[in-house]
């Protein structure tokens, strides 16, 4: 029998497979014909094949529809790894890059919009799928998870963490009282202070009357004894508690200064009130405070000068805002619409008497007046004029507030 060509298990059909195995040169790829050449000369082959020009005209018939395929398949590939291996971690772009190419059928770069890592990535920033941010190391990429489900889970674990914290607090607070009302009671009764018995003679005699009887023989010299003594205790103001264990006049006036200055020391109920109020304020403003601000139909500026010179520091509505952090602004001196992150714009402050709209804190979404600007606490004025606190005036910083057209 003559020898089969071409079989699977012949020398050169193995050694064929041997040489494929692993990831070859990218540049030697053909995106459209998937197929991977070995060196230049092959892919040089192959680019002349019929195969490859039927190919590159089915790409010519309709370009924008092969590009966004393998711009989405590149995407959504890159975005899963990044997902399910990092998470929600903090990590090098070029490590997620090197583990999506070992992959043998991955969808090449160069086959995609981007021409370029970087650009990929600051793209994945600008549409809010992750947050980026440039060092001197490179690029760093954050996966934002927007699963609703992920998003309750995280939510329901933040207010389980506040109530065992408002819980703590209270039982602290209670504490806290319960040692107060303790040291109160504790502090009305006199403690027996004990003071250093000191003599200026030696042989000055020191007795002890107890307010036992006594005979009538040593009368007469105790009560001598007892008037020495109680003249040199005079000069020296040293007390002596008797039986009952009374203090004198000078230990009480020590004692109730003390007491005077302990009563001044303590807080009233009402002042604890007060500062419990306060501390609940604050926390409900930090709370009431939200990360973004966007708002559809505010002027606000663009502060970046990644798209040039012609757009820097131009005024803008906002027609839409997506994802809370992207907006579709439409520049008021061309009357270009573009679409921008909320960290490259930043609020305007009308001139008085003005309306404006209140985009973050407890007037959030109310309209309100401009009155005056205080450039030292960088505060303004303003009269709110809608809102349940209509017609009231408050003090809101600069980045709470923002224009709006004067037509509208």
């Amino acid at each position: 029998m003559g020898k089969e060509k071409g079989g699977f298990l012949t020398p050169k059909a193995i050694a064929n497979r041997i040489k494929s195995k692993g990831l070859q040169k990218l540049r030697w790829y053909c995106q459209m014909c998937q197929k991977q050449c070995r060196d230049e000369n092959g892919f040089k082959c192959h680019c002349m094949s019929e195969a490859h020009q039927r190919q590159l005209l089915l790409f010519a018939e309709n370009p924008n529809k092969y590009l966004d395929s393998f711009s989405q398949d590149f995407y959504d590939d890159f975005v899963t790894l990044l997902k399910r291996r990092f998470g929600t971690k903090r990590v090098h772009c070029n490590i997620i890059y090197q583990e999506y190419v070992a992959e043998r059928d991955h969808t090449h770069m160069n086959a995609t919009q981007w021409e370029t890592l970087t650009e990929f990535v600051k793209w994945l920033g600008r549409e809010g799928h992750c947050t980026v941010d440039e060092t001197p190391k490179g690029w760093f990429v954050t996966y934002i998870d927007k699963d609703p489900e992920v998003i309750a889970r995280q939510k329901a674990a933040q207010s389980q963490e506040r109530k065992e914290l408002d819980d703590q607090e209270r039982m602290a607070k209670f504490i806290e009282k319960q040692v107060e009302r303790a040291k109160a009671t504790t502090g009305d009764q006199e403690e027996s202070k004990f003071t250093e018995l000191q003599r200026e003679d030696e042989s000055e005699k020191v007795t002890f009357d107890f307010g036992k009887p006594c005979s009538s023989k040593s009368s007469s010299s105790k009560t001598s004894s007892s008037k020495t003594s109680s003249s040199s205790f005079e000069k020296k103001s040293i007390s002596i508690a008797d039986k009952s264990g009374i203090f004198n006049n000078s230990e009480k006036e020590k004692s109730s200064k003390g007491k005077s200055k302990e009563t001044t020391k303590r807080k009233s109920a009402l002042d604890e009130i007060l500062e419990e109020e306060n501390a609940l304020k604050k926390k409900k403003l930090k709370e009431i405070k939200k990360e973004n601000w966007l708002t559809e139909g505010i002027v606000v500026k663009i502060i970046t000068k990644k798209l040039g010179d012609k757009y820097y520091k131009q005024k803008c509505v906002i027609k839409e805002v997506k994802n809370l952090f992207i907006a579709v602004v439409e520049v008021l001196n061309s009357g270009d619409v573009i679409k921008l992150d909320q960290m490259h714009l930043e609020t305007v402050l009308p001139g008085p008497g003005r309306p404006l709209k209140v985009v973050n804190g407890e007037h959030r979404g109310c309209n309100a007046e401009m009155i005056g600007l205080n450039q030292g606490k960088f505060t303004a004025s303003v009269k709110l004029t809608s809102g349940p606190q209509k017609g009231i005036t408050v003090k809101l910083p600069y980045e709470e507030i923002c224009k709006v057209p004067s037509g509208s």
